[in-house]
């Protein structure tokens, strides 16, 4: 570990509170804020004058389908709502292979970071007969890139002969699924602060998983202290599908397989009435707003607002590469604001409020408290954005115009006190080469599953 000690200075702007002459990093963490025109206490190795940057704390996506990057517009997709989309793509995805999954986590790392993400959670819950190690694959991509990820050990086991919605060759048994999260948990998951890997366990979603399934997981989470994540609510077909298979609306549903729990966080989490914002709220359950991905499937608009006056964290997820289409942090903050302010008006929604849900949100989400912040103590992940594009022409204020103006990429990305991308460039990479060799994959991709 390199322990010299960084002072990231005089930043043209920060979101932090008394902190505009810079911060101060020593090995994997924050030990000193500056106040303006002051200098650091601590004797100094390295100087980075940031004077033309924004610094944020790096930015935390809660929700992703990585493999999904190879699948972007794909024809016979488009233009649909999420259940006739998932039943076209089901069949496409089924023919990933090892080595497509591998690029397709790659390049989708490498774009969240290049948008200033630091952490990614990832929601991988399909696993045909030759894609069994889909978890391994990405923890290998992730130590490979240097960010920090928690890996969610998704599932899916009511295939449609049982009335689910996913074909039967993407389906595992209970035990399957079981004996394979206890493994990841085992060999991966990281518990202690600054953590790089971790791992959590999402069950895709009620129309693919049966109930002992859900509460099996639930049990299991409990007994090894991970986190529970799923799709509830994104649509009203989810809805009706609950009603019909079992009985209940989707939170009652979730109710009565153990997930309502400070343990849990949804995707989505769109279709909630009154009383079930209240529910949620009381047992503190997290939500991931997923913007861009909620209008390209006209899912509609989660209530953040009131989910957080209730008592729910909310969170910031880019979703999967096919119905975003990017992997892009930072734009995502942006649509995330943007989207809450058509339903609750400008002022309630400030891009300050943006900021924190796709950083402190975010990091709750995943139960951490070492993220998500620029503060002592605190993981040394940065996110640096200059403002030197004709975007951002005129500003006045370079907090607001980061999301105003509709940045794209971060100048510089440090994760655990170490620079991961310097000059808008992943350090180590060969993006012309991840491009050919991704590109190659999702045209493979496409001939496998023509035939």
């Amino acid at each position: 570990m390199n322990n010299e000690i960084i002072w990231i200075k005089n930043p043209l702007a920060i979101f932090a509170d008394n902190s505009e002459g810079g911060v101060v990093v020593q090995g994997q963490k924050i030990i000193e804020l500056v106040a303006r025109g002051k200098t650091p206490k601590t004797n100094i190795d390295q100087v980075y004058d940031s004077s033309e940057s924004v610094v944020l704390p790096g930015l935390i996506n809660t929700h992703h389908h990585f493999y999904q990057t190879l699948t972007r517009a794909y024809p016979e997709a488009l233009n649909q709502e999420l259940f006739p989309w998932l039943k076209i793509l089901y069949k496409v995805w089924a023919n990933i292979q090892p080595e497509m999954h591998a690029v397709a986590t790659e390049l989708a790392l490498a774009e969240l970071l290049l948008s200033g993400c630091t952490t990614a959670s990832d929601h991988h819950y399909l696993f045909p007969s030759q894609l069994e190690n889909a978890i391994d694959i990405q923890v290998e991509q992730a130590q490979k890139i240097g960010m920090r990820v928690v890996l969610t050990r998704g599932s899916m086991s009511l295939g449609e002969k049982d009335g689910g919605l996913p074909p039967q060759n993407v389906v595992q048994t209970d035990d399957q699924i079981l004996q394979d999260s206890e493994r990841l948990i085992n060999t991966y998951h990281q518990s202690e602060s600054g953590a790089m890997i971790q791992i959590a366990l999402a069950p895709c979603s009620p129309f693919s998983v049966t109930t002992e399934l859900m509460q099996a997981t639930s049990d299991l989470a409990e007994k090894n202290d991970v986190r529970l994540h799923t799709h509830l609510a994104e649509t009203i077909d989810e809805e009706n599908f609950c009603l019909q298979k079992f009985g209940l609306r989707t939170v009652d549903y979730l109710e009565s397989v153990g997930w309502l729990s400070d343990r849990t966080w949804l995707a989505h989490g769109i279709h909630f009435n009154e009383e079930e914002v209240r529910k949620l709220g009381k047992a503190n359950v997290g939500i991931c707003h997923c913007p861009t991905s909620n209008m390209m499937l006209a899912s509609g608009i989660c209530h953040n607002l009131e989910l957080e006056k209730a008592g729910c964290t909310i969170g910031i997820g880019v979703d999967g590469s096919a119905s975003n289409d990017g992997s892009n942090m930072i734009a995502e903050v942006r649509q995330a604001m943007y989207l809450q302010r058509l339903r609750y008006g400008s002022s309630k929604v400030t891009h300050q409020r943006a900021y924190n849900w796709a950083t402190q949100g975010s990091a709750k989400l995943l139960g951490r408290d070492d993220i998500g912040e620029i503060a002592v103590d605190k993981q040394a992940d940065l996110a640096l954005f200059k403002l030197d594009e004709m975007r951002f022409s005129g500003h006045h204020d370079p907090l607001a115009a980061l999301l105003l103006c509709g940045a794209q990429k971060a100048d510089r990305v440090m994760v655990a006190g170490e620079w991961k991308v310097t000059a808008g460039e992943v350090i180590g990479l060969d993006e012309k080469d991840l491009i050919q060799r991704h590109s190659a994959a999702a045209v493979e991709l496409r001939k496998l599953s023509n035939k």
